[in-house]
C-alpha cells in the first residue's frame, strides 16, 4: 500500500517537475521571498496534497494520562462528561393536559395521546456551546467583553481639550495692540527665561549605570503589567457574512398562533330595554370569502332581564360567561372584518315586525310611550317563559380590522381636533382623528398597535331570505365602498361598547378552544377570557404538538317547500349519538352564553314563517378519543307554533335524517346534502347513511337531498387526508395483529398486507402538505419504527427498510417544499430540525423518567431499560440478514416470537447508511437535497445508541461495527462527489450538501474513532484536489473546501483534536530536514538549527500530521495567499476569516484563559507567522500612506491634527519612496534585498483581510512561548529575519490608532455609497489619517506621485461594515469605537515591542548583527513616530533608551538617518501635552546626548540632528506647543546639572548652549504662531528663518520643504512648487562641489530656465562649506536619490498647479540623472508625465481653462504696520479673485487684530499723502495691476503660459482731471499710467513680492483718446474675424461703434479733437495719428457690416439695414474731419520732434 502510494506521488512529481524547477529557478534568481511554498515543505508532501494524519486513539492510548501538568491536561483528551442525556418536559400551555378523558382510546387516538404527552429527548454535547456554531463572537458579545477597558490617553485626543484652553489667556492677536507689544527682533528671548521655568519630574533611575540584563528585566516586568487578557475581544468581531458554521439550536415545536387581538366586549344597550339580546362574534376574510375564526358567545343582559329565561336555565358555567375573546390571524389582510351579530328570544312575528319598536322608539320618549313599553314588556316575558330555548336572528353589524388598526397604531399622527366623520353605520368614539380608512394594502399587522374603544351604533336587521354566509360576504364587500346600499337602510340603533388591543404575552385566566385552563389562571373564580380557535385563510403548516379533537357543524339549508303540512317555524335538532338509544346523545356539544358547559342537544335560530329557512349557525362539539362505527351525527327538524294553541304542542319533529362519523376507519368530514326522511329512522340505521333508501321509509320530496350541512373537524388525531389515513390504519392493525381487517371494500388478510403497506408507503408523496406537515412526527416515527423493527407478518421478517426510507425521502422533501419560507440561512427547515433535536427517539428505547426535578438529565445507569441485547446477536444478525440486499426477508425458522423480534430490529444509523448507499438515483437525489436531515438523524441515533446503551466507556474504535464505518466511509465519499460535480450545475446545492458533510463529519467526532474521521477528511480533500486540475472555475471548488474546513475546525474540542500536547517528533526521513527556506544557514546561532523547531513553525510534515485540523486550516490559508491562486480576493477573505474566527473563540474561552494553556493553542499557528511574513508583500500597505507620501505629507500638509507625521520629515525610505524606484537604503524592503518590485506579484490583499491577518499574527506573537519564539528568530535567516521586522513594521501602521475625531469624521461623512466614499474611508480608517486625509485626496485625483498601482482599491471593498451599516452613531457609540481603538493600538504596538525585544535577545549574540539592528531600530522609531498611547510611548521610549546603550555604535558611526529621525520623534514627545510622555522624552533625549558625548567628547552630531529636527517640527506642525517644549528643554538642563559622572567635562556646558540655541528658534516660532492666521507674514518669516539658515544647507532646506509644506496646504501649488526646485538647485550647489558628473546639473545655473529666482542658491560657497565637515549637508537629501525625489515633487506641484510647461523644464533635469542610472521604469513613467503634461497643454492652449493668478498692489501706511509701514507689496491671489475679496479678506483680518474701526480701505489708486492720515489709524490701498511686457518682450512670450510666467513688472491706469475728479469732459480727461518692478519674479517661493521699483507717465486727453480708439478698431477686428463667427458680439460691437446715441461715442471724439487743427506744432503728430485711427476705424466698421449681412436671417434685414444708415450718417459726419490736411506734415522733420510717440521715454517722466 505504502509502496504504490510513493509511486503514486514519485509519478506526480515527474509530471510537474520541468514547470515547477522553471518557477522555482526563476524565483530563485528574482530572489522573491516566495521561495514556492507549494513544493516546500521538509517531508516532501506539497501542500495541495493533505498528509496522512496520525492516528488519533493510538496517539492517545500511548501517552500516560498524567504526562502532562495541571491546567494542560484537559487539553489531552474530550472530557469525560461530554455527551449527556437530557429529558425536557414537553411544555404544556394548560394547566390540565389535553387529554381526552374517557378511557377507551382507539389506537390512532392512543397513539396520538402518547406521542403529545412524551418529553423531548436531547443528546446533548455538554460543551458544544463554547464553539463558535453555538456562541458566535458577534458585535454584541464583543462590546460585552469591552466592559471595563481603560481608556488610552493619546496625543491627539488631549490635543483638542488643552489646546481651546491655553489659548484663550495668551492668544497673540488680542495681545498685539500696539506695535511695542510685538517683538521685532529674535533678540527677544529673554522674555521667555528658560532658567526660570519649572522641569517636568525626572526618572528616579535614569542616570545610575545598571548592567543592560537588569534594565531589560526591569522594562518587561513593566510591560507585563495591565496588559488586557484577549487581543481579539478590541477588534471588530469576525465578519457575520463568513460564518458558515453558525448554527441555532432549534425551537422546540411549538403550538401555531397567529398575531392576536383582544376584543373585550363591554355593554350592550338598546333605546329600549324589554328581552335579552345576545351577542355572537366571529372574524371573516372578504378576499378569501371564508369565516376565519370560531364564533364567539357573549351575554350582556343585565341580571333582570336574564331572569327572564329562568324557567329554562339550568345554572350557567363560569366558562360560558365570557365577555372578552382572542382571536388569532396568522394572515392579516385590510380585508377582515369583525361581524357582530345579534339574536332574540324566538317569537311571533317576522323579524322586521320584531325590530319595528326598537327602530322607532327612542330612549328619551320613555315616559310618552309608557303604556306601549308594558305592552311589549308583558309580551316578551310570555315569550321567553314559551319559546325561551329557541331564537330568532334580530341584527347584525360589522367593524373594519383595518380601520382600527391602522388609526390606533400611529399615534404620533393624533391631534385633538374632533373632526369626528361618523360613517352610518359605526360611531367610533375614539383617542385621535377618527377619519382614517384602510389603504388597501395587503401589508397590515395586527401586533403593536394602540388599544381602541369604539362604540358600534348602528346595526342593520337581519333579513329572513338572506341569511346565509354568501349574502354575509356581499354584504360586508358593499360596506367598504362609499357608497353603501347599507347606508340607505333605517338602522336600528343601540350602543355596543367593545375594546379592541392587541393580546398581551400571557393573559390571565384564559381559556383554550377545548376550555381548558391556559397558565397562568390564579383564580378558577375569574370571568375567564375566551382563546378563539382560528381557520387560516391560507394553509398553515405547523406540526400538531398537543391533543386536539373538534368537530364543527354547519347548517346550510333546508328545502321542505314540498312538504306537506304546517311546517313553517323550522328549527334543526343535532345530536352526537353514541348510539342509537336516545339516551345515548353524548354530552360534547359546547355551550353558547350564560348556559352549561356541554350539551346533549342544540338548536338552530328559527326564521318566521319560512317553509325553505337557511341557517348562519356554528356547532362547536368536542370529539370522542374512541370514535366507532356506530356514533352518528342525529338531525331532527321540529316545527315551533309560536302562538300557544290549546292542546297544540310546543314544538312537532317534521323530519329526521343524520351523518355516520366514521367510514372505513376515516372520519367523515366535507359538506353534505341529505335527504331528510319523514318516518323516525328504523333500528341500526346508524351504520348506513341516509342515501340508502331504507324500505318502508317516508321521504321529503321523494329522497332528494334537502337538507345541506357541512362538517369541518380541527383534529391533531384525524388526519383527514385519505393517504395518511390509510397509512396511520395499516400500521396501527400490524402493530394490534388484528387480522383478518376491513379497508375500504377490501378485506386485507395477513397475506394481503405487506403488499397494501408498500403501496401506501409508495404513496405518502401523494399526501396534501398541510395534513402531512401537521402530523409529520407520526409519520417520521412511523416510519422510523418500520425501518428499525420491521413488522412480522404470519412469523415472517418483513424488510420494509428501502420502503420506508424513500417514503421518508418524500416526506422531508415535501416538509421542506411547504416551508420554504421558513429554512433558515443554511436551508434546514426548522420544524424538521426540532423533530431530529428534541422529539426522534429510538423506539422501544423508553429512557425512563426519574421522578423529581425538571429537567432531569438522566444518569445513563437509568437508562437500559431497552431490551438488552447480548453481543452474540451482532454476530447472528450480520451472520443471518444479508446487508447487500435489505429487502431480503431472513425466515427465522422456529425461534420463539420474541427472539425473532430482536433479531429482527435494527440500528437507525447503520440501517439509513446502509439505505442511502445503496439507494437507487431517483430517492438518491430527493435524500442529497435535504442531506443534513439524514445526517443528523443519524448522528442522533448513534448517540442514542452510545447513551442508553452505555457504550461511551467503550474504546472508540470498538463502539460500531466496521460494517457502520464501511458504509459510512462510502457514503461520504458518495456525497462528497456529488458536491464536487453539482458545483457547476448546482451551486446552492453543493453549498448546503458541503456544510452538511462538514457538519456531520464534525459531529462523528464526538462520537466515533477519530483517526478514522480524519482519514474520511482526508479522502474527501484527495477527491477536491483530483477535480481542482480539471475544474473549470476552481475559485468556487475552493470556495466550498474551505468552508468544509472552517466548519470542520469550530468543533467544540478543536485545540484537543490537533493533539496540542505532544511534542512534535522530527521526521524521520533520510533526506536531512532541513525546511528548503532556511536553507542558507541561520543568521545567529552556530550550530544548525533545530529541525523540530523550525518545523513548528513551518506547514512542515510533521506539523501538518499532528495538528491534523490546524494544518488543514492553515494549509488553506497558504494556499490562497498564493501568488498564482485564483479567485484570490474572495479565498483570501474567506481563509482569513476562518483563521479570525477561531483565535476569537479561544480568546472567549474560558478553558483556554491560563496563560500555559494559551500559549499551548497558539502552537497551533505558529506557522501563520511564516506565512503572513511570506506574504508580506502582498499584503496592503499601510505604511505605505506615510513612507510614499510623507515627505510630501508634512510638507503639503504641516496640519497633522497632532497625529504623528508618521513620516515626519525624516523618514527612512523618503527620498525613494516618492522616486518610487529602487529603494533607498533604510526603507521597508531594505533588509529583504531584492527589489520591492518584483514582490508584488500576485493578488494584492484588500486591506481588511491584510488588517485581520495582521491581527491574526500579532495574537500568535501575544500569546506563544517568548522562549520558543525565540529560538525560532535565532534559526531565521538574514532575509527572513528582515521580512519579519517588517511584517512587525506593518503591524504597528495597521493598527494606529485613528483619533476620535477620525470617528467622528467617519460618522459625519455619512456615506454616499459611492467608490470615492469608500476610498476615502479607507483612506480615514487605515490609511493617512487626520488632516492628511484631504491631501491625500486631492493628490489620488489627480496622481502626480509615481506609479499607480499602489493606488488599490477594489470595487469590492466595502470597508469596515461596522461602519457602514448603521451611519449615524450616537456620540456614546463613537467613544466607545475610539476607546477600544485606542486600546487595541496600544496593545499592537506592545505586542510588537515585546517580539522585537525577543528579537534583539536573538541578535545579542550574532555577527551580522548591524544590519538587523538597524532595522529593528526603525521599527521602534516608527511605532515612537505613530499617533500612540502614553502608555505605549512609555514602554517604547525605555525600549529605545535600552537599545541605544546597548548598541550606541547604531547611531553614531553608521548611517545618520537613523540618529535623525530618533531625535526628532523624541522632540516631537518632548513638547507633548502629556507629562508623562514628556517625561520620558526629555529623558531619551538626554541619554542620547550623553552617549553621543560619551564616545566622541562632543556630540556634535546629535547637535545638528536636533537643531535640524527641531525647524523641521515647528515648521510642518501646527499645533505644536512651543510652552511644553520649553519644560522639557528645561528637564534636560535639570539632568545635565544633576549628573555626577559627568561634572568635571564640558558636556553641562555644551547642553546649555544647545538648549538656549533651540530655545532660540522656539521664539522664532512663536513669531510664527503669532502670524499664524496671516499667510502672507508667515510665508515672509518662514522665508526671513530660511534666508538665516543661508550657512546651514540642512537647515535651509529644511524650511524650503517646511514653506511648500504650507504653500500646499494653503493650495498654492506653484509656489510649493518653486521651493522644490529651489531645494534641488541647494541640493545641487553642493552635489556640484562635491563631485562632477556630467549627468548631474551644474549647481543653480542649471535651473535658470525653470525660474530666474534660482540664482538666489549659489550663495553657498567653498569658505561656508567644507563638504567633509561632521554633521554637514548629511540628510538624506544630499545625495541623487534625494535630488531625484526633490525634483520629481517639484514636477507634482506644477502638475497640480497645471503649470505644465515648467513640468518638461522639471524633467529636462531629471532625465539625464535617471539615465545614468539606465532607470526605465523611471524613465516609462516620467514620459508618461511628460505626455499627459503636453496632451494637455494642447488641450488648454486658449489658456482661459487653466488660469494662473490675479495680481494686486497693496500698500501699508500707518505706524500701527509695524515692519510693514509704506511698504508696497505685489500680491498674487488664486486666479478670479475680485478686488472686492481682497479688501474684505485683508480688512476683515487687520480689524480682527487691530479692532474695530482702526484699519481703513482707501479706494482709491492716486498716490497717498503720509501726512493727511490718522497716525492712530491703519490704511491699506488695493489696486488690480496687470502684467505688462515691452514690445520687445511680446515676441518671446507667445503663448498664454508665458504671459503668465515670470513676471517682474505691473501696470495700473489711474483716470484724473486737472480739476481733480477721476472723470470729466473728454479735451480734460487724462490718464496716469504707474508701473511697478518686484525685487523677484513670479511665481516666487512666497506670493507676495516687495516692489523695489515705481514709474508714472501722464497721457495727454488726446493720447488717451487716440488709446481709446485704437481700443475699439481692435474690438471690432476681434469680432469680424472669430472664428467660427459670432453674429451676436460682432452686432454688439457694431452696435456701440455705429449706433446714433453713444455718448462720448466716436463721432464725439472726432468732433472734440480733429474739427480744428491744433496751435502747437508739438501736437500735430497726435491729430494725425487719431485721424489715422479713425480711418482705419471706418474701414473695419465696414468690414464688419459686410461680415454681418453675410450672417444674418431674413428676420434680421430691417435691423442691418438701420445698422447700414447710422454708418453711413456716421461716415458723412466723419468725412470733413479726416480730409484735413496738417501745415507741417509734409515738411521735413527736426532731428529733435520726431520721437517715436509709442516709446515711453516720450513721455514725460514721473519718477517716483
Amino acid at each position: 500500500m505504502a509502496a504504490a502510494e510513493r509511486r503514486a506521488f514519485a509519478h506526480k512529481i515527474n509530471r510537474t517537475v520541468a514547470a515547477e524547477v522553471r518557477k522555482q529557478v526563476s524565483r530563485e534568481r528574482s530572489g522573491s521571498p516566495h521561495s514556492s511554498r507549494r513544493c516546500s515543505s521538509s517531508l516532501g508532501v506539497p501542500l495541495t496534497e493533505v498528509v496522512e494524519p496520525l492516528d488519533f486513539e493510538d496517539v492517545l492510548l500511548s501517552r500516560p494520562p498524567d504526562a502532562e501538568p495541571g491546567p494542560l491536561r484537559d487539553l489531552v483528551e474530550f472530557p469525560v462528561d461530554d455527551l449527556e442525556l437530557l429529558l425536557q418536559p414537553r411544555e404544556c400551555r394548560t394547566t390540565e393536559p389535553a387529554i381526552p378523558e374517557d378511557g377507551k382510546l382507539d389506537a390512532q387516538a392512543r397513539a396520538a395521546v402518547e406521542m403529545y404527552a412524551e418529553d423531548w429527548i436531547i443528546a446533548h454535547r455538554r460543551y458544544q456551546h463554547l464553539s463558535a456554531v453555538y456562541s458566535p463572537i458577534t458585535a454584541e458579545t464583543q462590546r460585552e467583553r469591552q466592559k471595563g477597558l481603560t481608556r488610552q490617553v493619546f496625543e491627539q485626543d488631549a490635543s483638542g481639550d488643552e489646546r481651546s484652553g491655553a489659548e484663550d489667556s495668551d492668544d497673540p492677536r488680542h495681545s498685539s495692540g500696539s506695535p511695542d507689544n510685538t517683538p521685532r527682533s529674535s533678540g527677544a528671548s529673554g522674555i521667555f527665561d528658560l532658567r526660570n521655568l519649572a522641569a517636568d519630574s525626572l526618572l528616579p533611575s535614569l542616570l545610575e549605570r545598571a548592567a543592560p540584563e537588569d534594565v531589560d528585566k526591569r522594562n518587561e516586568a513593566l510591560r507585563r503589567q495591565h496588559r488586557p487578557r484577549a487581543l481579539l475581544a478590541l477588534y471588530p468581531a469576525p465578519d457575520e457574512d463568513e460564518a458558515v458554521e453558525r448554527c441555532s439550536r432549534p425551537e422546540p415545536p411549538r403550538e401555531h398562533f397567529g398575531q392576536r387581538i383582544l376584543v373585550k366586549c363591554l355593554s350592550l344597550k338598546f333605546e329600549i330595554e324589554i328581552e335579552p339580546i345576545f351577542g355572537i362574534l366571529a372574524l371573516y376574510d372578504v378576499r378569501e370569502k371564508k369565516k376565519i375564526s370560531e364564533n364567539f358567545y357573549f351575554d350582556l343582559n343585565s341580571d333582570s332581564v336574564k331572569g327572564l329565561l329562568r324557567a329554562h336555565g339550568t345554572h350557567p358555567a363560569i366558562s360560558t360567561l365570557a365577555r372578552s375573546a382572542i382571536f388569532s390571524v396568522t394572515y392579516p389582510s385590510p380585508d377582515i372584518f369583525l361581524v357582530i351579530k345579534l339574536e332574540k328570544v324566538l317569537q311571533q312575528g317576522d323579524i322586521s315586525e320584531c325590530c319595528e319598536p326598537y327602530m322607532v322608539m327612542k330612549e328619551a320618549d320613555t315616559a310618552k310611550n309608557k303604556e306601549k313599553l308594558e305592552k311589549l314588556r308583558l309580551a316578551a316575558e310570555q315569550f321567553c317563559t314559551r319559546l325561551g330555548r329557541y331564537r330568532m336572528p334580530f341584527a347584525w353589524t360589522a367593524v373594519h380590522l383595518a380601520n382600527i388598526v391602522s388609526s390606533a397604531g400611529q399615534s404620533d399622527r393624533d391631534s385633538d381636533s374632533e373632526g369626528e366623520r361618523r360613517p352610518a353605520w359605526t360611531d367610533r368614539r375614539r383617542r385621535g382623528p377618527q377619519d382614517r380608512t384602510s389603504s388597501g394594502d395587503d401589508t397590515c399587522s395586527f401586533s403593536g398597535f394602540r388599544p381602541a374603544t369604539l362604540t358600534v351604533t348602528n346595526f342593520f336587521k337581519q333579513e329572513a331570505e338572506r341569511l346565509s354566509d354568501e349574502d354575509l360576504f356581499k354584504f360586508l364587500a358593499d360596506m367598504r365602498r362609499p357608497t353603501s346600499l347599507l347606508r340607505r337602510l333605517r338602522p336600528v340603533t343601540a350602543q355596543l361598547k367593545i375594546d379592541i388591543s392587541p393580546a398581551p404575552e400571557n393573559p390571565h385566566f384564559c381559556l383554550s378552544p377545548e376550555l381548558l385552563h391556559v397558565k397562568p389562571y390564579p383564580d378558577p373564580r375569574g370571568r375567564p377570557t375566551k382563546e378563539i380557535l382560528e381557520f387560516p385563510a391560507r394553509e398553515v403548516y405547523a406540526p400538531h404538538t398537543s391533543y386536539r379533537n373538534l368537530l364543527y357543524v354547519y347548517p346550510h339549508s333546508l328545502n321542505f317547500s314540498s312538504r306537506q303540512g304546517s311546517v313553517r317555524n323550522l328549527t334543526v335538532r343535532v345530536q352526537y349519538m353514541a348510539g342509537e338509544d336516545p339516551s345515548q346523545a353524548l354530552p360534547v356539544i359546547f355551550g353558547k352564553s350564560s348556559c352549561s358547559e356541554f350539551t346533549r342537544e342544540a338548536f338552530t335560530p328559527v326564521v318566521y314563517h319560512s317553509k325553505s329557512p337557511e341557517f348562519y349557525e356554528e356547532f362547536k362539539l368536542r370529539l370522542p378519543a374512541c370514535v366507532t362505527e356506530n356514533h352518528h351525527l342525529l338531525f331532527t327538524f321540529y316545527h315551533v307554533s309560536c302562538q300557544p294553541r290549546p292542546g297544540a304542542a310546543l314544538d312537532t319533529p317534521v323530519g329526521f335524517t343524520w351523518i355516520p362519523l366514521l367510514q372505513h376507519g376515516r372520519l367523515r368530514t366535507g359538506p353534505f346534502c341529505l335527504p331528510v326522511s319523514v318516518d323516525q329512522p328504523p333500528p341500526s340505521y346508524s351504520v348506513l347513511t341516509p342515501d340508502v333508501a331504507l324500505p318502508g321509509m317516508r321521504w321529503v320530496d321523494g329522497h332528494k337531498g334537502v337538507f345541506s350541512v357541512e362538517l369541518t373537524a380541527v383534529s391533531s388525531v384525524h388526519p383527514q387526508d385519505p393517504h395518511l389515513d390509510k397509512f396511520f390504519t395499516l400500521v396501527h392493525v400490524l402493530e394490534e395483529g388484528a387480522f383478518p381487517f376491513r379497508l375500504k371494500d377490501a378485506v386485507l388478510s395477513e397475506g394481503t398486507v405487506e403488499q397494501e403497506l408498500r403501496a401506501s408507503l409508495a404513496a405518502l408523496r401523494l399526501a396534501s402538505p398541510e395534513p402531512l406537515v401537521a402530523f409529520s412526527h407520526h409519520v417520521l416515527d412511523k416510519l422510523v419504527r418500520l425501518v428499525v423493527r420491521p413488522p412480522i407478518i404470519g412469523g415472517q421478517i418483513v424488510n420494509l427498510g428501502r420502503g420506508a426510507f424513500e417514503a421518508m425521502a418524500h416526506v422531508v422533501s415535501l416538509v421542506h417544499r411547504s416551508l420554504e419560507a421558513a429554512q433558515d440561512a443554511r436551508g434546514h427547515c426548522p420544524l424538521l430540525a426540532a423533530y431530529v433535536y428534541y422529539a426522534f427517539r429510538l423506539p422501544g428505547t423508553e429512557p425512563s423518567l426519574v421522578g423529581g426535578a425538571l429537567p432531569v438529565t438522566v444518569q445513563p445507569a437509568t437508562l437500559a431499560h431497552g431490551p438488552g441485547r447480548p453481543a452474540s446477536l451482532y454476530l447472528a444478525r450480520s451472520k443471518s440478514i444479508s446487508s447487500s440486499n435489505p429487502d431480503l426477508a431472513v425466515a427465522p425458522g422456529s425461534v420463539d416470537d420474541e427472539v425473532s423480534r430482536i433479531l429482527a430490529s435494527k440500528l437507525l444509523h447503520e440501517e439509513l447508511a446502509l439505505q442511502w448507499v445503496v439507494s437507487g438515483s431517483a430517492v438518491r437525489e430527493a435524500v442529497l437535497q435535504h442531506a443534513w436531515f439524514f445526517f443528523q438523524l443519524m448522528v442522533k441515533s448513534m448517540a442514542l445508541h452510545l447513551l442508553l446503551g452505555q457504550r461511551l466507556d467503550t474504546p472508540r474504535k470498538l463502539r460500531f461495527p466496521g460494517r457502520f464505518l464501511d458504509d459510512i466511509a462510502a457514503l461520504v465519499g458518495s456525497v462528497g462527489l456529488e458536491v464536487i460535480t453539482r458545483i457547476h450545475k448546482d451551486a446552492e446545492l453543493a453549498e448546503r450538501l458541503n456544510a452538511s458533510l462538514a457538519f456531520f463529519l464534525s459531529d462523528l467526532l464526538s462520537l466515533v474513532d477519530r483517526g478514522f474521521v480524519f482519514s474520511l477528511v482526508r479522502a474527501h480533500y484527495k477527491q477536491v484536489a483530483t477535480r481542482l486540475q480539471s475544474a473549470p472555475n476552481p475559485a468556487a471548488l475552493l470556495t466550498l473546501r474551505m468552508d468544509f474546513t472552517r466548519i470542520l475546525c469550530s468543533h467544540e474540542h478543536y485545540v484537543t483534536l490537533n493533539l496540542p500536547c505532544c511534542p512534535l517528533s522530527p521526521p524521520a526521513s533520510p533526506s536531512p530536514s532541513v525546511s528548503s527556506t532556511t536553507s542558507q544557514s541561520s543568521t545567529f546561532s552556530s550550530q544548525a538549527p533545530d529541525p523540530k523547531v523550525i518545523s513548528m513553525f513551518e506547514l512542515s510534515g510533521p506539523f501538518r500530521q499532528q495538528h491534523f485540523l490546524a494544518g488543514l486550516l492553515l494549509t488553506e490559508l497558504a494556499l490562497a495567499l498564493e501568488p498564482e491562486a485564483e479567485g484570490a480576493s474572495l479565498l483570501h477573505k474567506k481563509a482569513i476569516s476562518a483563521v479570525h474566527s477561531l483565535l476569537c473563540g479561544h480568546d472567549a474561552d474560558p478553558r483556554y484563559a491560563e496563560a500555559a494553556v494559551k500559549a499551548r493553542v497558539a502552537e497551533l499557528y505558529l506557522p501563520l507567522l511564516s506565512l503572513a511574513r511570506d506574504t508580506l508583500p502582498r499584503l496592503h500597505d499601510f505604511a505605505e500612506s506615510s513612507g510614499q507620501r510623507s515627505r510630501l505629507a508634512s510638507m503639503l500638509d504641516s496640519d497633522t491634527d497632532g497625529e504623528g507625521d508618521v513620516g515626519g520629515t525624516i523618514n527612512p525610505s523618503v527620498a525613494m519612496a516618492i522616486a518610487g524606484g529602487p529603494l533607498a537604503p533604510g526603507s521597508r524592503a531594505s533588509i529583504s534585498q531584492g527589489p520591492a518590485t518584483a514582490a508584488r506579484s500576485g493578488c494584492a490583499l484588500s486591506a481588511e483581510s491584510s488588517r485581520t491577518l495582521l491581527v491574526c499574527v500579532l495574537w500568535v506573537l501575544k500569546n506563544a512561548e517568548p522562549a520558543l519564539l525565540q529560538r525560532w528568530a535565532a534559526d531565521l535567516a538574514l532575509p527572513q529575519l528582515g521580512r519579519l521586522l517588517d511584517l512587525l513594521y506593518l503591524c504597528l501602521a495597521a493598527f494606529e490608532y485613528k483619533g476620535k475625531k477620525a470617528f467622528e469624521r467617519i460618522n459625519s461623512l455619512t456615506f454616499k455609497k459611492s467608490l470615492d466614499m469608500k476610498a476615502r474611508l479607507e483612506e480615514a480608517i487605515l490609511g493617512t489619517i487626520g488632516a492628511r486625509q484631504e491631501m491625500v485626496r486631492r493628490s489620488r485625483e489627480r496622481s502626480p506621485f509615481g506609479n499607480q498601482e499602489n493606488v488599490r482599491w477594489r470595487k469590492s471593498v466595502t470597508h469596515w461594515r461596522q461602519t457602514s451599516d448603521r451611519v449615524d452613531k450616537t456620540k456614546d457609540e463613537m467613544e466607545h469605537e475610539a476607546l477600544v481603538d485606542g486600546n487595541l493600538a496600544t496593545e499592537a504596538s506592545l505586542v510588537v515591542l515585546d517580539t522585537l525585544e525577543i528579537i534583539v535577545q536573538t541578535v545579542m549574540l550574532s555577527e551580522a548583527r548591524e544590519s538587523v539592528l538597524g532595522a529593528i531600530l526603525k521599527v521602534v522609531l516608527y511605532s515612537l513616530g505613530s499617533a500612540q498611547s502614553a502608555l505605549f510611548l512609555q514602554h517604547g521610549l525605555a525600549t529605545q533608551r535600552a537599545l541605544v546603550s546597548k548598541f550606541p555604535e547604531l547611531l553614531f558611526e553608521e548611517d545618520t538617518e537613523l540618529c535623525a529621525d530618533l531625535c526628532l520623534r523624541l522632540l516631537r514627545h518632548c513638547g507633548s501635552r502629556i507629562s508623562a510622555i514628556r517625561t520620558h522624552a526629555s529623558a531619551s533625549l538626554y541619554l542620547l546626548m550623553r552617549q553621543n558625548f560619551e564616545i566622541g567628547n562632543n556630540f556634535a552630531r546629535v547637535k545638528m540632528q536636533v537643531t535640524m529636527s527641531l525647524s523641521s517640527l515647528v515648521g510642518t506642525t501646527q499645533n505644536f506647543s512651543e510652552e511644553h517644549l520649553r519644560r522639557s528643554l528645561k528637564t534636560i538642563l535639570t539632568y545635565a546639572e544633576e549628573d555626577v559622572g559627568l561634572r568635571d567635562s564640558t558636556f553641562a556646558e555644551q547642553v546649555q548652549d544647545l538648549m538656549f540655541n533651540l530655545h532660540m528658534i522656539l521664539t522664532d516660532t512663536v513669531k510664527m504662531k503669532e502670524h499664524q492666521e496671516d499667510p502672507e507674514m508667515l510665508i515672509d518669516l518662514m522665508y526671513r528663518i530660511a534666508r538665516g539658515y543661508q550657512g546651514s544647507p540642512d537647515l535651509r532646506l529644511t524650511w524650503l520643504q517646511n514653506m511648500a509644506g504650507k504653500h500646499a496646504e494653503l493650495g498654492n501649488h506653484a509656489e510649493a512648487a518653486q521651493c522644490m526646485v529651489h531645494a534641488a538647485a541647494l541640493v545641487a550647489e553642493y552635489l556640484a562641489l562635491l563631485e562632477d558628473s556630467r549627468h548631474l546639473p551644474v549647481g543653480c545655473v542649471s535651473f535658470q530656465n525653470i525660474s530666474s529666482n534660482v540664482l538666489e542658491e549659489s550663495a553657498i560657497s567653498d569658505d561656508i562649506l567644507s563638504p567633509d565637515e561632521e554633521g554637514f549637508c548629511s540628510g538624506k537629501h544630499f545625495t541623487e536619490l534625494g535630488l531625484v525625489g526633490l525634483l520629481e515633487q517639484a514636477a507634482a506641484y506644477f502638475t497640480m498647479g497645471g503649470l505644465y510647461e515648467a513640468v518638461n523644464e522639471v524633467y529636462k533635469t531629471l532625465i539625464p540623472i535617471l539615465e545614468a542610472h539606465r532607470d526605465y521604469k523611471k524613465l516609462a513613467a516620467v514620459h508618461g508625465k511628460l505626455q499627459e503634461a503636453f496632451t494637455k497643454i494642447m488641450h488648454q492652449s486658449s489658456g482661459w481653462e487653466r488660469v494662473f493668478g490675479t495680481y494686486f498692489r497693496v500698500g501699508f501706511y500707518g505706524a500701527r504696520f509695524g515692519d510693514l509701514d509704506e511698504q508696497e507689496f505685489v500680491y498674487k491671489e488664486p486666479s478670479i479673485t475680485k478686488l472686492a475679496e481682497i479688501s474684505h479678506r485683508l480688512e476683515e483680518f487687520y480689524t480682527e487684530r487691530f479692532g474695530e474701526d482702526v484699519v481703513e480701505i482707501i479706494k482709491d489708486s492716486n498716490p497717498v499723502d503720509k501726512t493727511k492720515l490718522d497716525p492712530q489709524k491703519a490704511y491699506i490701498q488695493i489696486t488690480y495691476v496687470e502684467p505688462h511686457f515691452d514690445t520687445y518682450e511680446l515676441k518671446d512670450r507667445v503663448t498664454y503660459f508665458d504671459r503668465n510666467y515670470g513676471l517682474r513688472t505691473f501696470l495700473f491706469c489711474t483716470p484724473f482731471t486737472p480739476d481733480g475728479r477721476a472723470h470729466g469732459e473728454l479735451p480734460e480727461q487724462h490718464k496716469r499710467k504707474t508701473l511697478l518692478s518686484t525685487d523677484h519674479a513670479f511665481p516666487y517661493i512666497k506670493t507676495r513680492i516687495r516692489v523695489c521699483h515705481r514709474e508714472e507717465t501722464v497721457l495727454t486727453p488726446v493720447e488717451v483718446a487716440i488709446e481709446d480708439m485704437q481700443k475699439k478698431t481692435r474690438e471690432l477686428a476681434f469680432a469680424t474675424e472669430q472664428d467660427p463667427p459670432d453674429a451676436k458680439m460682432l452686432q454688439m460691437v457694431l452696435q456701440g461703434s455705429v449706433g446714433p446715441t453713444v455718448n462720448q461715442g466716436p463721432l464725439e471724439v472726432a468732433q472734440v479733437f480733429l474739427a480744428e487743427i491744433p496751435e502747437d506744432p508739438k501736437l500735430f503728430r497726435h491729430h494725425n495719428k487719431l485721424r489715422l485711427c479713425f480711418k482705419d476705424f471706418c474701414k473695419k466698421c465696414e468690414d464688419a457690416l459686410r461680415k454681418n449681412k453675410a450672417l444674418i436671417g431674413p428676420d434680421q434685414k430691417e435691423y442691418h439695414r438701420e445698422l447700414e444708415r447710422n454708418y453711413s450718417r456716421l461716415r458723412e459726419a466723419l468725412q470733413p474731419l479726416l480730409t484735413q490736411r496738417l501745415p507741417q506734415l509734409l515738411a521735413p522733420a527736426t532731428a529733435g520732434s520726431l520721437r517715436n510717440s509709442l516709446n515711453r521715454a516720450s513721455f514725460r517722466k514721473a519718477d517716483v
